[in-house]
């Protein structure tokens, strides 16, 4: 596969979802954070709110805490496989363990203090509303971003260390099941593929990759049983149909 290459994710149940969905919102925060200007304040803060709405389902930390449980099950019994990196192995035990100490020693409902914030709860009631955080719905709001930005950083802060142990936990999960197995080359007649899964296996996502040279897409689609895939032709952006043509990508099918 050329080095200019698109990964297409689909996951295929709910806790692998949330997932990916903080680990996306984790990489806006981090982005934003660093930068200066107000509207990159603005930004990090939305995504802030949005890591804490997600965390207000009260199942997460615990699906976070049984994934690492199982998964750390699953890898101590690799330990007595000969040609198994024992080194590796026991970096990544310990990894898990560690992580997953830090998620235990958060008290009550995870991002439970940023709920419980005024200044954030009347920025989050207000962007529900289009152009609700303009200056006059949010005098504070305007107020605090016309602070230097090391002030808003140290608050910023705060913030953020409530909910990194959530972060680590995501990203160490995400990286055990994008690594649990290696992509494969597979071959696309007319712009379509299915597969059927292994009965009874956890599959928790499907990664495609194409070459961007390929301008195409892939809408993955998938259940218990099996899954399709449709590569789309990007060329009208209005009106995109399944290509007719045939194509090469690689596909990961995690199982853990």
């Amino acid at each position: 596969m050329p080095d200019s290459s698109i990964v297409f994710e689909q996951p295929l149940n709910e806790k692998c979802r949330t997932m990916l969905r903080l680990e996306h919102l984790f990489e806006q925060l981090d982005y934003h954070l660093p930068l200066e200007s107000p509207w990159h304040a603005r930004a990090a803060l939305r995504a802030l709110l949005d890591i804490a709405v997600i965390l207000a389902r009260a199942d997460i930390k615990s699906e976070l805490l049984k994934e690492m449980d199982r998964y750390r099950a699953s890898l101590a019994r690799m330990a007595s496989v000969p040609d198994v990196d024992h080194h590796r192995l026991q970096h990544i035990l310990q990894n898990l363990q560690d992580v997953q100490q830090g998620l235990q020693r958060v008290k009550g409902q995870l991002g439970n203090s940023l709920r419980k914030s005024d200044f954030l709860n009347a920025v989050l009631q207000r962007s529900a509303i289009p152009g609700g955080g303009f200056d006059f719905d949010l005098p504070q709001l305007h107020y605090w971003l016309s602070q230097p930005h090391p002030e808003r950083m140290l608050q910023f802060d705060d913030w953020r260390n409530e909910v990194a142990p959530v972060h680590e936990a995501v990203e160490l999960v995400l990286g055990l099941i994008r690594h649990s197995t290696t992509y494969a080359a597979r071959h696309a007649r007319a712009g379509f593929y299915q597969q059927s899964l292994p009965s009874g296996a956890s599959v928790q996502m499907i990664q495609v990759r194409i070459a961007a040279s390929e301008r195409l897409y892939a809408e993955i689609s998938g259940g218990k049983h099996r899954f399709s895939i449709r590569f789309m032709d990007n060329v009208d952006l209005q009106h995109p149909a399944q290509t007719e043509h045939d194509l090469d990508f690689e596909l990961n099918v995690s199982i853990i």
